[in-house]
């Protein structure tokens, strides 16, 4: 084994904390490893002024990582799982994903207790058009603006008397001890958490058979079932950030694995929630044959309406 890796990462705190993370992992699994973080702008860091379902496309985090990767500049990349696309660039592999952190997300607030303590039309921010729709459906009278920026960034505003309340993960709040001074979590079934929120992704060349080797070590087998069961779910239905797409995998038990989608409206209006059940070994295939149920329930429709197309194709077999 090499005795010097290179890990790609984006620059935002919350990002530099993850690649620390997974580097002081791999150190403690062979001590005699030196780690050298790579850090990146994406597309996505770039542009903060549009909201991401305005910028369309995939991989708005991942594309500069991932070319770094390819062309040998770096040797394995950390990822926010949810920022990944379900395929990856030809000679990459997901060789890890690492013990998940809370899946869920937050409602911040300076002054008012819960999603139930804000004011008639108060102003809460959150760019991700999942939260919008979930809490529209709950609350239809809040005012919901577009907040983008890093995670401390986000908290700051709040802080700072921009919002009455905000949405984050819970995961980064945890990972970077971030909080304020009133909070509450928000969780399933009332609110679906993105695919793979929560969980890391650590990526590399396919053909690095060493670092896969030594990745394995960090690989959490019931957070990798989940997410699988997760992305088979967000891919059957060509899901991006343009949609208010939920999916969160629960496995009970060594071997059976309960999964819940969710499709809606951009108003929160017609959410279409289905669950599934099946073995943990057929995760992917649950995931694909839930969303196949949601689009035949009403959820092409919907999709078809955002996308603004006349026909959407089935899920995958």
């Amino acid at each position: 084994m090499r005795r010097q890796l290179t890990i790609a990462t984006r620059g935002s705190k919350l990002a530099l904390w993850q690649a620390e993370h997974v580097k002081n992992r791999l150190i403690a699994l062979d001590p005699g490893l030196s780690v050298g973080l790579l850090v990146l702008k994406t597309q996505g860091d770039k542009i903060l002024d549009v909201p991401l379902a305005a910028i369309g496309g995939k991989g708005l985090f991942v594309k500069e990582i991932e070319e770094a990767l390819l062309d040998g500049r770096a040797d394995l990349a950390v990822h926010s799982m949810k920022d990944v696309p379900a395929e990856l660039p030809e000679g990459l592999t997901i060789g890890a994903v690492p013990e998940r952190e809370d899946p869920c997300d937050m409602l911040l607030s300076v002054h008012h207790d819960g999603l139930a303590g804000l004011p008639q039309g108060a102003l809460v921010g959150t760019s991700s058009l999942r939260r919008q729709a979930q809490l529209k459906a709950l609350r239809p009278d809040l005012r919901i603006e577009s907040l983008r920026g890093n995670l401390d960034t986000r908290v700051k505003k709040l802080m700072d008397g921009e919002f009455a309340a905000i949405v984050v993960a819970a995961a980064g709040l945890n990972r970077l001890g971030l909080k304020a001074p009133k909070s509450e979590r928000l969780e399933p079934p009332r609110f679906l958490p993105a695919v793979a929120q929560g969980a890391l992704g650590i990526e590399c060349r396919e053909e690095d058979g060493e670092l896969l080797a030594l990745l394995e070590g960090l690989d959490h087998e019931s957070s990798r079932i989940r997410v699988e069961a997760e992305r088979g779910f967000l891919t059957a239905l060509e899901g991006g950030c343009q949609v208010p797409i939920a999916g969160h995998a629960v496995l009970e038990g060594e071997d059976l694995l309960r999964l819940t989608g969710l499709v809606c409206d951009l108003d929160g209006r017609s959410p279409i929630r289905r669950q599934a059940v099946g073995f943990a070994e057929d995760a992917w295939d649950l995931g694909t044959e839930l969303a196949e149920e949601i689009l035949e329930a009403g959820g092409r429709e919907i999709l078809d309406a955002i996308y603004g197309r006349t026909t959407m194709p089935p899920a995958a077999p």
